[in-house]
């Protein structure tokens, strides 16, 4: 049987050998079962409570096209921790005919689903509230309670045992005198992005050495975060503000304020950056903020219970320049967040998100398959596909070959066998080489791959689908779907402006996609998508001047 191996690795704490080790017991593992190991696929620092891995996606993928017939993973919880993915994963490799095999379970059925999944499941509760009690000991005792804030240093030292310290920190100077130079500047007066745009002026590195953003100096008054907010350097060390939870949709962490009662407090006067007089201006001077009929007005509307879907293009527009992601401005426009907020770059036009998404519909619907790029895709893919053939084919004539040579010595033990020599020895070489015979005949009757036929209609194929999907966009029960489909085939959007003062837009696309549409519907699925990207370039104004694959 063909097998495929997965591994993974929860914490960028642990390391790449974690890995290896994984991969070696499932091959071992796989020899002594008799199959075959075809592909590894893992993930990396990468939690196991979300599906969202691209090892587990990729394997999932292969699975469905057909390239084996088992996982092997060293536990069921490598391929998830959460009980309801496992579930999910289970039942998308037994639909593609694949089963599991894990080093600690053995051959998974729907029995072993459903009890290491809630195994794993209070698992992952059990070690939050283990971690929890533990920090919450070390923040009563003064230390962090994980990560570290701008105006601080770690400090590492042995204690009295001989051991690591860890939690411990002390002022840095140089940091805490820009701390208190914000703090003067917004109590006078300045805004939070006035005081980030002179600070990048007088290059003076941010958090993480990067540059100043307004939002890292605002933050969010009532969840404690921001320069402006943090308590430790009053002296006050406030941990439990709040809470985290995983959005099961994407993956991702998101959070969620808790109850004042809940909050654990502990005075570190050693600590203290701001006197009291200083927070007390700053603190008055955002009631004042909160209360004046702007402010007031857009918190009465509560526009967070009524945020509009994000656009077609969102997350997905960068500035050409300087490489800053492009950020609302008003309503209507985009506009380079870098040049805007930060002042860092030259490029402070905007672009209407109307006409951008236009010019991004049409670049798929009319400009990106023409006859000379499908060709000379079609020329890379066919050169490509006869590489991986020629490789195939040697490597069968190998095998063939040894075969051949192993047949020849067995023919001659067989002899000695019956002239009536006999050790222990002349049984060894006679089974392995037997044993050898029977894996080479293993892989030589596996079915080469078929040959993947591109349709000759792809220009028109993938035109008709885009404009499909294009069309899907005006109708509200359809246009969210459509969206994310649409958004599927985009990875990047750059905007620069050219010197007669007109946008020029390049768009990268999944390529892998336009193979998904090209391919013909009799034909067999395709195991392995031709790698890269398209990319089109469009010329000066709105109109595309040039692209290429």
């Amino acid at each position: 049987m063909v097998a495929a191996i997965y591994a993974r690795y929860s914490s960028e704490r642990q390391s790449d050998f974690s890995i290896e080790d994984q991969v070696r017991l499932c091959d071992e593992r796989a020899k002594g079962e008799g199959h075959s190991v075809l592909e590894t696929y893992a993930d990396r620092a990468t939690s196991g409570a979300s599906m969202l891995r691209p090892g587990l996606q990729a394997l999932l993928a292969d699975a469905l096209a057909g390239r084996f017939t088992v996982v092997i993973a060293e536990a069921l919880d490598r391929l998830s921790r959460d009980q309801a993915d496992v579930a999910t994963i289970y039942k998308k490799l037994a639909f593609a005919g694949v089963k599991i095999l894990t080093l600690s379970e053995g051959w998974i059925e729907e029995l072993h689903v459903g009890l290491k999944g809630t195994m794993n499941q209070l698992f992952l509760k059990d070690l939050a509230a283990k971690t929890r009690r533990g920090l919450r000991g070390r923040v009563e005792a003064g230390f962090s309670g994980g990560g570290n804030a701008y105006g601080y240093r770690v400090v590492r030292r042995l204690d009295s045992d001989g051991d690591l310290s860890t939690g411990e920190r002390d002022i840095n100077e140089d940091e805490a005198l820009i701390v208190r130079r914000i703090y003067a500047d917004f109590a006078c007066g300045q805004s939070p992005k006035a005081i980030a745009r002179k600070l990048n002026q007088d290059q003076i590195p941010g958090p993480r050495g990067l540059l100043w953003r307004d939002t890292a100096i605002r933050g969010h008054r009532q969840r404690g975060t921001g320069i402006l907010n943090n308590e430790l350097y009053l002296g006050r060390l406030v941990w439990n503000r709040l809470r985290y939870v995983r959005d099961p949709s994407s993956g991702n962490r998101v959070s969620r304020p808790n109850d004042p009662s809940e909050w654990i407090i502990t005075d570190v006067p050693q600590l203290r950056i701001i006197d009291d007089a200083l927070w007390a201006q700053v603190k008055a001077r955002q009631e004042a903020l909160d209360a004046t009929p702007a402010v007031m007005g857009i918190k009465a509307s509560r526009f967070w219970e009524h945020r509009r879907p994000g656009h077609l293009l969102t997350g997905l527009v960068y500035c050409d320049c300087c490489g800053a992601r492009m950020a609302s401005v008003g309503r209507d426009y985009l506009a380079c967040s870098a040049a805007r907020k930060l002042g860092t770059c030259s490029a402070r036009k905007g672009i209407r998100r109307s006409l951008l998404e236009e010019v991004v519909l049409d670049l798929l619907k009319t400009r990106l398959m023409q006859p000379d790029s499908v060709a000379s895709f079609v020329r890379e893919h066919s050169k490509l596909s006869n590489s991986q053939a020629a490789e195939t084919q040697q490597k069968r004539s190998k095998l063939e070959t040894e075969r051949a040579a192993i047949k020849r010595k067995l023919e001659g033990l067989y002899d000695a066998i019956s002239d009536g020599l006999r050790s222990p020895g002349l049984r060894d070489k006679l089974l392995e080489l037997e044993a050898r015979v029977a894996m080479i005949d293993q892989d030589v009757a596996q079915p080469a791959p078929p040959p993947i036929r591109l349709n000759p209609n792809l220009s028109e194929l993938y035109h008709k689908k885009v404009v499909e999907l294009a069309n899907t966009l005006a109708h509200p029960a359809t246009a969210v779907a459509a969206r994310d489909v649409i958004r599927g085939l985009i990875d990047r959007i750059a905007v620069r402006w050219g010197e007669d003062g007109q946008p020029v837009v390049m768009l990268d696309g999944a390529l892998t996609a336009l193979i998904g549409l090209a391919q013909d519907a009799k034909s067999p699925a395709i195991a392995r998508p031709f790698g890269g990207s398209v990319k089109v370039v469009a010329g000066a104004g709105f109109e595309p001047a040039t692209f290429r694959l």
